[in-house]
């Protein structure tokens, strides 16, 4: 395994002070997508402003503290049919409806097989060696895609599950050849220098609210599709390389600062927490929504909690002491030496963005870190 610590300092994720991946898309990348969008300029031509918007990103995750860089997703429209998209076998499909949030609909897209699955020559391999030459001894890149249980849930979707099981009759089938595309991508990855994989996964935010998977789900319960997940995702980062450093980041829906579910975390706490094989949770906990702590009882003994106890949905800062307050709650539950704190989602799930400005998103980055400091020193 990697040297997690040196000189009392984590040297791996996940890091005290984290982020969760996205950012806020910056002016001149929102009009060249638009320009590029309507035949304007060319796909060589949004490809330079992608790498000027992402070099000067990374500058200032550096600046405001970060030791792991990302990309943004500024390369993305989702935070995860992008990825979807760039594996073999699925398309890009306008959808009978768009995802519901609390007042809100998204655009109507989704992800739909056109064959069987398979992970080669992924797109997302060669942004990240984009990131990768940024990474210092001091700061890593860092990789976020969708869950593969995530892909699994987008392809079970109502206007998805016939195509599906035309070309995956047998769910174990489609389950093994998910778990395979994703080793191929990750191992890809890996050889351009990846350490560091984050797992973003909605599917257990939208599981703890019964009204929200009881409209997507006509058969089962929470555990019998929990442990349907658990497996697909273990079985895709099953046997990586050693120092690959895998973490999960759970979430009850990010878009233009509005929500999808609600529910703490308590009927998939037996399953996610003491079950899938990670390093780290990154855990949604800026609301009421989420419940409490004591589900992190689960918790395995190896493993992290990232405490997303600050929102990107809003610029407005939380007050500290509350949030010392809370850590030292949630410490009952979890030594405060496995836990971290972050936001409790990115700034920008989606290309749209929440609704807070570019600086009160480093403001906010900025608190995390002091508030990181004053706690573990």
């Amino acid at each position: 395994m990697a040297i997690a610590v040196k000189a009392g300092k984590r040297v791996v994720t996940p890091f005290r002070y984290d982020n969760v991946g996205s950012f806020l898309r910056p002016e001149q990348l929102k009009q060249a997508r638009a320009d590029y969008n309507e035949g304007r300029i060319s796909a060589e031509d949004l490809k330079k402003v992608e790498d000027q918007s992402i070099e000067a990103l990374v500058k200032k995750q550096k600046e405001v503290g970060l030791q792991v860089i990302t990309d943004g997703e500024f390369r993305r429209s989702w935070w995860h049919l992008d990825f979807m998209w760039g594996l073999n076998g699925v398309e890009k499909e306008k959808s009978s409806q768009g995802y519901k949030f609390n007042g809100e609909e998204t655009r109507a897209e989704t992800a739909r097989l056109t064959g069987k699955i398979s992970g080669e020559n992924h797109p997302f391999v060669d942004d990240f060696a984009f990131v990768q030459q940024f990474a210092t001894e001091d700061v890593i890149a860092r990789q976020t895609i969708p869950a593969p249980a995530q892909f699994l849930a987008e392809l079970q979707r109502p206007e998805n599950i016939a195509k599906t099981e035309e070309i995956y009759p047998n769910i174990d089938d489609l389950v093994t050849d998910i778990a395979k595309a994703y080793q191929t991508v990750i191992k890809d990855l890996y050889a351009k220098g990846c350490r560091s994989v984050q797992l973003d996964d909605c599917t257990w935010g939208m599981l703890v609210d019964p009204k929200y998977w009881a409209s997507r789900h006509t058969g089962g319960d929470v555990k019998q599709i929990g442990e349907l997940y658990v497996n697909v995702n273990n079985a895709a980062i099953a046997n990586l390389p050693e120092d690959l450093v895998v973490t999960t980041h759970v979430c009850r829906g990010n878009y233009h600062s509005t929500w999808a579910s609600s529910g703490g975390y308590d009927p998939i706490a037996e399953i996610l927490f003491a079950k899938e094989n990670v390093s780290a949770y990154y855990l949604e906990y800026d609301t009421e929504r989420s419940g409490g702590f004591e589900p992190l009882a689960h918790v395995s003994e190896n493993k992290f909690v990232v405490l997303g106890l600050f929102s990107s949905k809003t610029g407005e800062l939380e007050d500290k002491e509350a949030i010392k307050k809370r850590i030292e709650e949630a410490s009952k539950f979890v030594s405060l030496h496995r836990l971290c704190i972050s936001p409790q989602c990115g700034f920008a799930s989606t290309e749209e963005g929440n609704i807070l400005t570019e600086e009160q998103q480093w403001k906010k980055l900025q608190l995390i870190k002091e508030i990181a400091d004053e706690v573990w020193n």
